[in-house]
C-alpha cells in the first residue's frame, strides 16, 4: 500500500516546488523592475513634471493656476480657468504632499488652488462649481454644471483634506457630496444625471453639453471619474452612503458599460443605460478601458471588496486594447478604434500612455503575468524616449503616427494629473518590490 502512495506524495512535492520556484521567479522580476525603473520614474516626476506645474502655473495675482502654455512651455497669457484642470492641479499638489514630496511647498500650492475653487468657482447661491471662469474668477464664462467637472472638484477637495487634515476641507467635501446626492443622483435608473443649469435644473436634452454630447446622455467617462472621486472621498470620510454609491459605480463600470459580446466598454448611454452605438459612438477608447481597470481595483481596495471576482473582466478589457490598440513595435497605445478592428485614430496621447503604465503595473501585481510587465516596460520606454520633453518640461500632448508633436503643454484639458498620478502610482507599487 505504501508504494502506491509514494508517487502521489512525490507529485505533491513536485507541485509545491514548482509553485515556490514560480513565486521566487516572480519576486526576482519584481525586484529587477524596482531597481531598473524607480530611479527613472522619480526623475521624470521630480525633474520634468512637477517643476513645470509648480514653477510656471501658480497664479499669485488672481488665485488658482494659469494653465495656458504652448508646445515649448511658453506662457500664452492669462487664459481662462476651467474646473477640470483647476481641480486636477489642486489634486496633484495635494497628492505630492501626501506622498512626501516637499510637503510644505506643495500643500501651500494646493491650498492656493483650493481657495480659488471654493471662493471663485463655487456658486455661492446654488452650490456646485461653474465649468469655466475668466482668469480673475470674477466672470462666469460657462456657468452650467456638469458632473464630469463636479467629480474632479470632489476628488481634489478630498485629496486636499487627506494631505493637510484641515477639518474645513472635510466638511466642505461632505456638504458637496450631499448636494450631488440631492441634485444629481438618479434614483430611478441608477448612476448620475450629468448636465445642469446653474440652478441645478436639468439641461434640455437638445442642448449640447460642455462634453460635446446631448445633455440627457450618461457617459462611462463621467462615471469612471465619479468612481475615482468617491474612492478618495470615502477614504477621507468613511461616509456610509459614499460606500453604497461606490458599490453601485463598481457595478456600472464592471457591467453596465461593458459590451459583453465585445470585451470592451462604450461611452454613451440613454438615461436608462440603453447603450448608444449610433454614428461615431460605436468605438472603443483604449485609454479609458485600461484606466477603468486600475481605478476599479483601487475602489474595491478602498471599501474592502475583493478584486478577484473581476479578474476575468480586467484581463478581457486589457487584452482587447492590446489586440487592437497596442503598438507592439515602439510601445504605447493608440487613441480609439471601431469594434473588433485595428485602431483608426493612431495618435498617441500623453494621458493614454500614463494610464497604460499605471494599469499594467497594477495588472502585473494582480496576476504575476509577465505580459503586463512587458507592456509596462515597452510603453515606459516610449514615454521616456518620445513623450517626455526634457528641454522644455512636461510631456508632449500628442505624437502622431508620423512622429510629429502636436498640442500645447498646458490647456483647459491638459494638466499634470494623468502623468503625475501615474508616476506616483508606479513608484508606490515598485517601492514595495525593492529588495
Amino acid at each position: 500500500m505504501e508504494s502506491k502512495r509514494l508517487p502521489h506524495k512525490l507529485w505533491i512535492i513536485v507541485g509545491l516546488t514548482l509553485v515556490v520556484c514560480a513565486s521566487a521567479h516572480a519576486d526576482r522580476r519584481q525586484e529587477r523592475a524596482a531597481e531598473t525603473y524607480m530611479p527613472r520614474i522619480e526623475k521624470i516626476l521630480t525633474e520634468n513634471i512637477v517643476p513645470f506645474w509648480y514653477d510656471k502655473t501658480i497664479d499669485r495675482e488672481n488665485g488658482g493656476y494659469t494653465i495656458n502654455h504652448d508646445q515649448q512651455s511658453r506662457p500664452l497669457g492669462p487664459g481662462t480657468k476651467m474646473i477640470v484642470t483647476q481641480a486636477r492641479t489642486v489634486w496633484l499638489f495635494s497628492r505630492l504632499a501626501r506622498a512626501g514630496y516637499r510637503p510644505d511647498d506643495y500643500l501651500e500650492a494646493a491650498e492656493h488652488g483650493y481657495r480659488f475653487l471654493t471662493e471663485k468657482m463655487w456658486d455661492q447661491q446654488h452650490g456646485g462649481f461653474y465649468w469655466e471662469v475668466d482668469a480673475t474668477g470674477d466672470q462666469q464664462l460657462k456657468p452650467r454644471k456638469h458632473l464630469y467637472g463636479q467629480s474632479f472638484a470632489l476628488y481634489a477637495i478630498s485629496e486636499y483634506y487627506l494631505a493637510g487634515g484641515k477639518d474645513e476641507a472635510r466638511e466642505f467635501a461632505v456638504r458637496f457630496f450631499n448636494l450631488l446626492e440631492e441634485k444629481a443622483y438618479d434614483k430611478t435608473y441608477g448612476g448620475y444625471r450629468e448636465s445642469f443649469e446653474p440652478d441645478w435644473t436639468q439641461t434640455l436634452a437638445s442642448v449640447s453639453t460642455y462634453m460635446g454630447v446631448p445633455a440627457d446622455l450618461k457617459l462611462m467617462n463621467t462615471h469612471l471619474h465619479l468612481l475615482e472621486a468617491l474612492t478618495t472621498f470615502y477614504r477621507a470620510t468613511n461616509h456610509p452612503l459614499a460606500r453604497e454609491r461606490l458599490l453601485e459605480l463598481i457595478n456600472i463600470q464592471t457591467n453596465t458599460v461593458v459590451r459583453k459580446n465585445l470585451g470592451a466598454c462604450t461611452d454613451k448611454y440613454d438615461p436608462d443605460w440603453t447603450p448608444r452605438l449610433d454614428g461615431n459612438y460605436a468605438q472603443v477608447s483604449y485609454g479609458h478601458d485600461i484606466e477603468n481597470i486600475w481605478l476599479l481595483m483601487d475602489a474595491c481596495n478602498a471599501i474592502g471588496v475583493s478584486n478577484y471576482p473581476f479578474g476575468d473582466l480586467y484581463t478581457t478589457l486589457f487584452d482587447y486594447s492590446l489586440t487592437f490598440g497596442y503598438d507592439d513595435t515602439e510601445g504605447g497605445v493608440y487613441y480609439t478604434g471601431p469594434f473588433n478592428e485595428p485602431a483608426t485614430n493612431r495618435d498617441k496621447s500623453w494621458w493614454v500612455q500614463a494610464e497604460v503604465i499605471a494599469s499594467a503595473l497594477h495588472m502585473f501585481r494582480f496576476t504575476n503575468d509577465p505580459l503586463y510587465l512587458s507592456v509596462f516596460e515597452k510603453t515606459f520606454g516610449y514615454i521616456e524616449n518620445h513623450m517626455v520633453d526634457w528641454e522644455n518640461g512636461e510631456w508632449h500632448h500628442i505624437i502622431t503616427p508620423q512622429g510629429t508633436v502636436q498640442g500645447n503643454k498646458a490647456s483647459p484639458w491638459k494638466s499634470g494629473y494623468h502623468n503625475g498620478r501615474a508616476m506616483i502610482e508606479c513608484i508606490e507599487i515598485l517601492s514595495a518590490w525593492k529588495p
